[in-house]
């Protein structure tokens, strides 16, 4: 499925796209009191870009740059925007990592070249 195909509503929802916006884990706090950590990606594709929260486990394992696959995910609204979200059944899987920052932030010797 691509972006642009996402509806606010849609369930059980397969897509995949690289992640061009990553924000800094924030703490926030459940309706039942847990302390939870979430940071809001950007993902994107050939038909359009979406956003998305990541929880948990998920924040450190995607990386700017990384193409991802969601499974099984669904559309919410969150602030008036349409928003990917995973929830208790959904997946979030790396399929190919991004280039490191570090690589792009250290020229090529002229004389290797």
């Amino acid at each position: 499925m691509k972006i642009s195909e996402l509806k606010v509503g849609a369930s059980n929802v397969t897509v995949q796209g690289k992640v061009t916006q990553k924000d800094a884990p924030r703490e926030v706090t459940s309706k039942y009191g847990k302390r939870l950590s979430v940071a809001n990606i950007t993902i994107k594709d050939d038909s359009g870009s979406i956003a998305m929260s990541l929880w948990g486990n998920d924040i450190s394992a995607v990386n700017m740059g990384d193409t991802i696959e969601v499974e099984n995910g669904y559309v919410n609204e969150f602030r008036g925007t349409p928003q990917l979200a995973t929830g208790k059944f959904g997946k979030v899987k790396v399929i190919e990592k991004g280039e490191g920052s570090d690589e792009e932030s250290e020229p090529m010797p002229e004389d290797e070249m």
